[in-house]
């Protein structure tokens, strides 16, 4: 079941949302090659707290972590330790919030200092493609036409969508219906309303988009070894269109 939220329900996701977003851009300005995995964590861990907030990963079922960090070929639920990363790496940072009753859910992917030409493109097809999603995310419009704004913008790159994780709804649960594939057709699926948050998240593979999970029973990796990107809105269907709860405007 889809849950519609008021207005006022929309603004406390909002707060949690400015909180990823501020963790996030916080990643993002101190990021640098050297550091590892773990002391972004820290960083997330730490701030998250200073704003009153709790990690939405940490402890969610069993997960130990705050953040979320895929490095180059993990697509996604990497889990921070002591990897080093190196010039050249990519990076995707998943983070979420718990605030008052509510969740807010963001990630983006970033490059270690100089990064090649093909993991640029990436990227910017990946981020690209969240936003032609956001774009569809309106009232009247239909689910698949998110799905499928995904699809083609990633396909028509040369890039490839992964099939078996998907976006979701949120709110006072960190995932909630409906389920958001990022591949699909055009005018199918439920229509979208206002009052609904969808955390709209592509996962764009440079090569095939057969993926498959590491022993450690989180990590998700591609299947044929190549890189990886993801990037994450938490957006409320509005009167007004897409409202970005999880956007940086500091």
């Amino acid at each position: 079941m889809v849950i519609l939220k008021r207005p006022e329900q929309i603004d406390k996701a909002r707060a949690s949302n400015r909180i990823v977003a501020e963790v996030l851009q916080t990643i993002k300005d101190k990021l640098k090659p050297g550091m590892t995995t773990r002391d972004l964590d820290k960083i997330a861990d730490a701030l998250v707290a200073k704003r009153g907030g709790k990690p939405a990963f940490k402890g969610y079922r069993g997960y130990p972590y705050a953040l979320c960090t895929s490095v180059n070929q993990e697509v996604v639920h990497g889990m921070p330790s002591d990897r080093v990363l190196v010039e050249g790496d990519i990076i995707g940072i998943d983070f979420g919030v718990w605030l008052q009753g509510y969740y807010g859910d963001a990630a983006v992917t970033l490059p270690v200092g100089r990064i090649s030409e093909r993991a640029q493109r990436l990227i910017q097809v990946t981020e690209q493609s969240l936003y032609a999603a956001i774009e569809n995310a309106r009232e009247g419009k239909r689910l698949g036409d998110i799905s499928a704004a995904v699809q083609k913008t990633v396909e028509s790159a040369g890039f490839s969508v992964v099939r078996d994780f998907v976006g979701h709804g949120i709110g006072e649960n960190l995932h909630e219906d409906p389920q958001i594939p990022n591949f699909g057709k055009a005018g199918r699926g439920i229509e979208l309303q206002a009052g609904m948050i969808f955390a709209i998240e592509p996962m764009v593979n440079e090569g095939r988009y057969a993926v498959r999970i590491l022993e450690d029973g989180w990590t998700v990796v591609t299947d044929d070894g190549s890189l990886s990107a993801h990037f994450e809105h938490s957006v409320a269907i509005t009167d007004n269109g897409p409202d970005i709860l999880s956007r940086w405007d500091g």
